[in-house]
């Protein structure tokens, strides 16, 4: 066992943990009631898909400067669990905002601006399977990833800039504190989770880069062979 799979299953334990808590022990939220609770699952949710883009980013700027395969794979291995955690925090979103708002779906600038950020790096991936070549690929993904990122801070800075259906950042001093242990314990559990399988794409990408990157050309067929001697 590595040291990945013992931080996946940490994030597990912790991940019931807070969301006992949050379903069991903390107080209803004061406007939302018990549709509130999905906080719970959806904030942390929402930050590790953003701390996991920005991953993506760091490891998109490594792989330009060092030209390393292995920054290429984190690229990877990032963009994958932040495309799964973005298409999730929109869907619990959408759940969420039912018997809040009202409907499922509104145009509101976070949840555009989400929504491009999921197209962004899907789109990424997307390039990175079209291109074949191990170093023009890493080198087209790295720039994608750097492009797309942009998007990322306009999720996070957009409730700020924008008039918005989702209300401006809150702190401990403003949640009630039985609210902040099982958000941050359902946060950490996140963290965890999604660092363990980074980690984990993360050497299955590498090695099938690394066997491309080193596998040996195979020669060219005589221009004189017969279309019978090429068959056999």
């Amino acid at each position: 066992m590595r040291w990945e799979h013992g931080l996946l299953a940490i994030g597990f334990v912790l991940l019931a943990i807070g969301h006992g808590m949050g379903l069991f022990m903390a107080p209803e939220e004061a406007m939302m009631r018990e549709a509130g609770r999905i906080l719970y699952a959806h904030v942390p949710t929402a930050w590790v898909a953003l701390v996991t883009l920005t991953l993506s980013f760091f490891a998109a700027v490594g792989a330009l400067w060092t030209g390393r395969y292995g920054w290429d794979a984190a690229v990877e291995a990032t963009a994958e669990t932040g495309v799964v955690l973005t298409a999730l925090l929109l869907f619990q979103g959408s759940m969420w905002a039912k018997p809040t708002w009202g409907y499922y779906w509104d145009w509101d600038p976070r949840l555009t601006t989400s929504a491009i950020l999921l197209v962004l790096f899907v789109g990424v991936l997307v390039v990175r399977r079209v291109v074949s070549d191990p170093e023009r690929r890493l080198t087209v993904t790295a720039i994608a990833t750097i492009v797309a990122f942009v998007d990322v801070p306009v999720v996070y800075f957009g409730v700020k800039w924008w008039r918005s259906l989702h209300q401006e950042w809150s702190s401990p001093q403003t949640v009630d504190s039985t609210m902040v242990m099982p958000l941050r314990i359902a946060a950490f559990a996140m963290l965890f989770i999604s660092l363990a399988i980074c980690v984990i794409r993360w050497r299955t990408i590498l090695a099938t880069v690394q066997a491309e990157a080193t596998a040996p050309d195979l020669p060219a067929l005589p221009a004189e062979l017969s279309l019978a001697e090429k068959e056999v």
